[in-house]
């Protein structure tokens, strides 16, 4: 008889323990997201208070950063990229620009980021003040606090494979399961999986678990977002 994976955060309440088997056989599930009203208006209603009150209280981080990208390197300050949101509509996220703006249109592949950062770059992607502005994105509706990180709308590979589990149709996060389990490296399908995990089985608790998992990882400069090379910042206006 085979053995069953573990799996990948602790004991599971029997409910929870049928979620994962789900899953973990690639069959259709109904995400937690689709069966918990109470738990999306609350979630929406945190997402609303804890992005709006992080923008007035970290103003001068922001203002810091904004003012440090504008006088080190030329171009925009601010990064705007299209990615895929909830049921893979598509917005149109914010970071700060790490990228100097000639940054060549090559797979991230092809290319080593480390020649292409700016002065402040390197120093904000390590300690993830680049994402900040994405608190705007979490405030308009965008973007949750928690939740799988928005996919870029030609990572065709990767959003087949959250398909299989459901994790499309939950809202993208700042920080998610995958980012806190794992490293960059993590291959395609295993962050699928991690994704579609949380989506089987979201909740307050877990989304608390998470954002301690997250500041956790920040201080100690680990790799918790994706640091993937994008198509060049300056194109971007």
């Amino acid at each position: 008889m085979p053995r069953r994976a573990k799996p990948l955060f602790g004991t599971l309440t029997m409910c929870d323990a049928r979620k994962y088997e789900r899953v973990e056989h690639n069959m259709p599930i109904q995400t937690a997201w689709a069966k918990k009203p109470v738990y999306r208006v609350t979630k929406r209603a945190l997402d609303v208070i804890f992005s709006g009150a992080a923008i007035v209280g970290l103003s001068p981080v922001l203002a810091a950063c904004a003012v440090a990208v504008r006088t080190t390197s030329p171009g925009p300050v601010l990064f705007r990229q299209a990615r895929s949101s909830q049921y893979l509509q598509e917005f149109e996220m914010l970071k700060f620009r790490t990228m100097r703006v000639d940054t060549p249109e090559l797979p991230s592949h092809m290319i080593n980021a480390n020649d292409w950062l700016t002065p402040v770059g390197g120093f904000l992607r390590k300690t993830s003040l680049d994402e900040l502005p994405q608190l705007v994105n979490i405030l308009k509706g965008d973007m949750s606090i928690i939740g799988p990180r928005p996919p870029l709308p030609s990572q065709t590979d990767l959003i087949e494979e959250r398909a299989k589990y459901g994790a499309n149709d939950v809202p993208v996060g700042l920080s998610g399961w995958a980012q806190v389990n794992g490293r960059d490296e993590l291959p395609i399908a295993v962050k699928a999986k991690l994704d579609g995990e949380y989506a089987a089985m979201a909740s307050l608790a877990l989304d608390a678990k998470i954002v301690l998992m997250t500041v956790a990882k920040v201080f100690k400069h680990e790799g918790v977002v994706e640091n993937e090379v994008p198509e060049p910042e300056g194109a971007a206006q």
